[in-house]
């Protein structure tokens, strides 16, 4: 919305710019139209009368030149004066529409930084806790665990108090939470059954 409303804003003071450059460029037309109108009106009383008569009008009409020659300078300095302030008024924009981009990519990188802070914290405290139930198995446990037949793991698990837990290869994840729940129960009753 900031920057629809810099751009508005931008696009005004351009449109300004120009109908004031317009403005006095046909002020500059309208002067020399004058001073032409002023010579020629000068001419015509020269050849009316002699004399004083003409030296006067000639005066006029050298006074009118001058003074529209000033006015005609001074229209061009105006139109120069807008076309440098809506210049550095467009600079001003894109600076503010630079920085605000900037701000906002700042904004978007912390929140990105904090996000994965907050990921990479959650892994170290999964990985942790894995590490930890490891250990307190321990890795010669797991190794008899794995190479034991079925009815041993049974009975080496239900020594160690775990109800629930599968063992893999280890190409697939060991997950000792909460799988083969019904996978312990028909091995412990399988070897109730051959005992």
């Amino acid at each position: 919305e900031a920057t629809a409303r810099q751009e508005a804003e931008r696009v005004e003071q351009e449109a300004r710019g120009r109908l004031e450059r317009q403005k006095l460029v046909d002020e500059a037309e309208a002067e020399k139209s004058r001073r032409n109108l002023l010579e020629l009106q000068a001419q015509s009383a020269a050849v009316e009368s002699t004399g004083q008569a003409k030296a006067e009008a000639q005066s006029r009409a050298e006074s009118a030149r001058i003074e529209g020659e000033a006015a005609v300078e001074q229209a061009r300095l105006r139109a120069q004066a807008g076309e440098i302030e809506a210049s550095s008024e467009l600079q001003r924009l894109k600076e503010a529409r630079v920085a605000e981009l900037e701000y906002n990519r700042a904004q978007n990188e912390l929140e990105v930084n904090k996000e994965l802070g907050k990921a990479k914290e959650l892994a170290t405290i999964e990985t942790t806790k894995f590490q930890n139930m490891v250990t307190a198995i321990g890795q010669d446990t797991l190794k008899e665990i794995a190479i034991a037949g079925p009815a041993m793991q049974a009975k080496l698990l239900g020594g160690l108090g775990i109800k629930s837990t599968l063992i893999t290869d280890g190409n697939n994840p060991i997950n000792l939470f909460s799988t083969a729940n019904g996978l312990m129960g028909s091995i412990a009753g399988a070897s109730a059954c051959n005992e």
